[in-house]
């Protein structure tokens, strides 16, 4: 595959990614819905985490490719969001092989903070006025390597990644039968 395709289908899973965890997330919100989901993940646990843990390996991937093998040197808040999303990867592995939805207590936290920063930087990659001076070394925050269907950046693709992983943790926790001490 090429670049043009590789991002292509990067944008698309990561839109994929974001639609779903932003639906999910509503859905918890709304009562009804939230009871018939816990009805639906017990038991689930592991599938959840096997997930989430596919949505943050695969985000690892497209970052280390574009800064690998592509060459784009990442940003002060690119590797924020990098510190964010990479020990998910080791975190929810083992949490998806031990069926543990205790981890979701340790991962929410890294994928709501991590989705944070990556919701200023889409903010401030379409608002630069609105940059407070976070990046103001080496590569400016503001730039975008990549726009695709002229709007998704990277920033962008990692947000969507972050919204799923965090839908899906929050779904986790309503399984009440899938613990492991």
């Amino acid at each position: 595959m090429n670049f043009g395709s590789i991002t292509n289908t990067l944008a698309t899973l990561s839109l994929l990614c974001g639609g779903l965890g932003i639906l999910l997330l509503i859905l918890l919100l709304i009562p009804g819905a939230r009871a018939r989901i816990r009805e639906e993940v017990a038991g689930q646990t592991a599938l959840l985490l096997g997930l989430a843990w596919l949505v943050a390996a695969g985000a690892t991937g497209g970052s280390l490719y574009y800064s690998e093998a592509v060459g784009f040197v990442p940003c002060e808040l690119c590797w924020w969001q990098r510190i964010a999303m990479y020990p998910l990867v080791l975190i929810l592995g083992v949490a998806a092989l031990r069926s543990d939805r205790k981890v979701a207590w340790y991962g929410l936290p890294l994928s709501v903070v991590g989705l944070g920063i990556a919701l200023y930087h889409v903010l401030i990659q379409f608002q630069p006025t609105l940059d407070v001076g976070m990046c103001d070394g080496g590569v400016p925050c503001t730039a975008r390597y990549l726009s695709v269907f002229g709007f998704v950046s990277i920033p962008v693709m990692a947000a969507g990644g972050f919204l799923l992983i965090t839908g899906l943790l929050a779904a986790a926790l309503l399984d009440r039968t899938g613990s492991k001490p």
